[in-house]
């Protein structure tokens, strides 16, 4: 019987290779992805069933990954694994279309029983914020969260903002117009009532949107 294939997406090689060793003896490594963008690419060519993600990943984050990949039809199975104990961001993280988020400092213990309950067809959700996340939830969750006003364009611009890339960097990762970027930055700024490219790496990083 063949184990289920696991591709897993991080950009640090330390913890890809800890989670490699973690999931050996009970499932494939189907490959890895470094960066969001990445991820996309890996998964349409491998067809892993299940996707280990994190949420501050380059280029696209965790979440928005997550969007793209169930808008493109993927159906593998998605964990989001993450230092963030934010419910709010497990919430978007689910309604995105994850199946399951935990804590990257208890993936030892938790990280193959998640994986064995996505499987299933359930959910997983750390125990640590399961409480807080299964409330949002029940009330609606996230609808104040930065998925409401932007569009995924403009969370995808928002995050290369908050990496330090120019709008002609921005417009080249893309492939739209040093213009298009611009504009996009200005959409940006006005839905979020910000002015400052602080402001927007603040509120990127406080959303979960970019990395630290």
């Amino acid at each position: 019987m063949s184990k289920p294939r696991v591709l897993l997406a991080d950009d640090h090689a330390i913890v890809i290779a800890g989670l490699s060793r973690l999931l050996e003896p009970e499932f494939e490594l189907a490959g890895t992805a470094k960066d969001g963008q990445d991820l996309l690419e890996r998964s349409a060519e491998l067809r892993p069933d299940v996707i280990v993600a994190d949420i501050s990943m380059p280029l696209l984050n965790g979440i928005e990954a997550v969007r793209q990949l169930r808008k493109s039809g993927s159906r593998a199975k998605i964990i989001i694994l993450t230092m963030h104990t934010d419910a709010g961001l497990a919430t978007e993280a689910l309604q995105a279309g994850a199946s399951g988020y935990l804590l990257k400092h208890s993936a030892a213990e938790e990280l193959t029983a998640a994986i064995r309950e996505v499987l299933k067809g359930r959910s997983y959700i750390t125990p640590a914020i399961a409480k807080e996340v299964l409330d949002a939830l029940m009330r609606g969750g996230a609808s104040d969260g930065p998925s409401v006003r932007l569009t995924p364009r403009e969370r995808q611009v928002l995050q290369l903002i908050a990496e330090g890339k120019t709008a002609k960097e921005i417009a080249t990762i893309l492939k739209i117009s040093t213009r298009t970027a611009e504009y996009h930055k200005y959409n940006i700024q006005d839905k979020l009532g910000l002015r400052t490219t602080a402001e927007l790496t603040q509120y990127a990083i406080r959303h979960g949107i970019a990395g630290q």
